[in-house]
């Protein structure tokens, strides 16, 4: 039995494929397109699922997707009805395209599919599973859990924005809503649009931002604009926003609150936006846990699953853990909108087939997340000669033996080994690696490799065996979703004059032994790197630790800012060429940036639109 799931159409589009209950591939279009959350039907993806499991479409019985295009329809006419005549210029910008394209998707799904099968009968087997299902559907199914309470928390999906259901063996119960317009991924997002970043982009932005801040208009967010009761459920007072009826997140009353008009990208960032991170990321995590505690107390669960755009929030994730809440948490790696897909075809595959659910009693299904495309040596090879690529091809000994070397020595490597990633984050299969002991390692790979903001964190991957050396964290975090305190006795203690430092200035004092992982309260956002599920990044580690006496890497995904993580080999190379990696190791290709042709280097700078 074989279900293909797919989201599209709103951003992050993506496709994955179950197979007799195996989760076998999961892609998003935009490491195939190279547009950043590429919204467009994924047709590669879903040719890649194809391909990986040596089949075409009519193999496949079900497509499921992601959500019901008529109850967003619903939404969108009731919110404009209930807010006339104030945005009508909005309302009309959206009726065309929804008219045009969106409300008929079923017919557009079914076009996209006779481009493989003209004959196949979509009718019968293409489903719609609603939004919050979907995610509920991704949280629960390929978690470890036998039963486990599942919390779903993003902007909107038809009508939810926070969602509660209870997961038991292959049974999905959606419990309780939240409704639009009181959303709190769209709060995050306000305040996101106000500190001047992209929405559904740059909320990783604010995150990383706020620990330079203060929470001091954290009782403002609280007495003015959202009313949050005990048990976590809120309301958001709407004459402060404008994205029920215009076509921008806050208005001016919202400007009038927090101290004058929204921030443009190019414009300096102040101690007031840092603060105003701080301010709204204290009340996500206020409501998250509160949240997680009405969750224990109204179901009972031990375990908590988490999927949605808010499960992301990896600080609001390490918070709630170190409540002692629930035994355990596991969040879905693809938490957005891409993680629909998986979602859609869990929902059909056990909710509708009714189909049996195996656990393999100790890990989640998701296989590491490492579920896209992979290369074989020799392809690699040829493509990369293909390209203009100087490079060795080592044994796979001495390719491991050599990229240790190399980090050892200070270098900043792109690492792209194995199956690519599904989800947000670089997990090792396609990633940039640094000396996590380097004191200059953060700036240098946000400022010359990145090309991004200098105050944004990175992540250390560690051992899995060696975390509690490193990291206060009682769990494993295989996906990058947890983030926990650097343990007592590996930080460095403040001077009074670095204690007395605000904001951006605190960036460049070292506060630990592994300060290029360390974020400026303490924190990090921990991988566990497990030999399981990525062996080669394992045995890199190892080898780093045998020459280094550590553990940690810094990883960071393998892109410049604004691109989306590279897929291929050429994508590898380019990205190599046009950034300031010094060492690119692809399979057992090894190349070094001096050995390359000058005249192939990119200006990768500028090459993509800021995220």
């Amino acid at each position: 039995m074989r279900v293909l799931g797919i989201s599209a159409f709103y951003h992050d589009s993506a496709a994955a494929l179950i197979e007799d209950g195996h989760l076998v591939s999961a892609a998003q279009e935009e490491r195939f397109t190279r547009k950043k959350h590429d919204a467009g039907f994924p047709q590669n993806a879903v040719q890649f699922c194809l391909d990986r499991a040596g089949i075409k479409l009519p193999d496949v019985d079900y497509v499921a997707f992601y959500d019901k295009p008529f109850l967003k329809f619903e939404r969108l006419l009731e919110t404009y009805l209930a807010y006339a005549p104030r945005g009508f210029s909005s309302f009309r910008m959206a009726m065309p395209l929804w008219l045009k394209e969106k409300l008929f998707q079923k017919t557009l799904l079914r076009d996209e599919m006779k481009r493989w099968e003209p004959d196949f009968d979509w009718h019968k087997r293409l489903l719609f599973g609603e939004h919050h299902q979907s995610h509920a559907a991704s949280a629960f199914f390929p978690s470890p859990y036998e039963e486990a309470a599942v919390l779903c928390m993003d902007g909107v999906g038809e009508w939810a924005t926070t969602s509660l259901a209870w997961g038991q063996g292959n049974k999905l119960e959606m419990l309780r809503e939240i409704h639009f317009p009181h959303s709190l991924g769209l709060l995050y997002s306000a305040f996101t649009y106000y500190t001047g970043f992209k929405v559904n982009s740059g909320e990783y932005k604010v995150m990383g931002l706020a620990p330079y801040g203060e929470p001091k208009f954290k009782n403002l967010i609280l007495d003015k604009i959202v009313d949050l009761k005990e048990d976590g459920s809120f309301r958001l007072d709407q004459q402060y926003f404008d994205y029920c009826t215009g076509l921008r997140m806050t208005n001016d009353k919202f400007g009038a609150l927090f101290g004058g008009k929204a921030r443009t990208p190019e414009q300096q960032l102040t101690q007031h936006h840092m603060d105003l991170a701080a301010s709204v990321q204290a009340v996500t995590e206020e409501i998250v846990i509160r949240l997680g505690k009405s969750v224990k107390k109204e179901t009972g669960a031990k375990n908590i699953c988490l999927a949605g755009g808010v499960a992301l929030n990896c600080v609001a994730n390490g918070k709630l853990l170190r409540e002692n809440v629930f035994d355990g948490i596991w969040v879905q790696p693809a938490a957005g909108d891409a993680g629909g897909a998986v979602g859609a075809a869990y929902a059909a595959y056990h909710g509708f087939l009714g189909q049996a659910r195996k656990l393999n009693g100790h890990m989640d299904s998701m296989a590491g997340s490492y579920l896209g495309p992979d290369f074989k040596d020799d392809e690699i090879a040829e493509r990369l000669t293909a390209a203009g690529a100087k490079f060795t091809r080592l044994d796979h000994a001495a390719m491991i033996e050599q990229t240790a070397q190399a980090l050892a020595d200070s270098k900043a490597v792109g690492w792209m080994q194995g199956r690519m990633e599904f989800g947000p984050r670089s997990l090792g299969a396609r990633s940039i690696l640094g000396d996590a002991r380097s004191p200059s390692m953060q700036k240098t790979l946000n400022l010359k490799v990145k090309y991004r903001e200098s105050f944004r964190p990175f992540a250390p991957a560690v051992l899995s065996e060696d975390v509690s050396k490193y990291f206060d964290i009682k769990t494993e975090s295989p996906y990058m979703l947890m983030v926990a305190p650097v343990v007592e006795d590996r930080r460095r203690a403040m001077t009074a004059e670095e204690e007395a430092l605000f904001g951006i200035d605190k960036l460049n004092v070292p506060r630990s032994d592994i300060p290029a992982v360390t974020h400026v309260d303490y924190s990090a956002r921990v991988q566990t790197v497990h030999e399981e599920t990525n062996p080669d990044f394992h045995k890199l580690i190892e080898a780093f630790k045998a020459k280094t006496g550590s553990s940690v890497l810094v990883n960071t995904s393998f892109n410049v800012r604004g691109e989306p993580i590279v897929c291929t080999p050429e994508d590898a190379f380019r990205c190599f060429m046009g950034s300031e990696i010094e060492v690119l190791v692809v399979g057992n290709c090894f190349l070094k940036k001096e050995d390359q042709d000058p005249a192939l280097k990119l200006d990768y700078k500028n090459a993509f639109e800021l995220d």
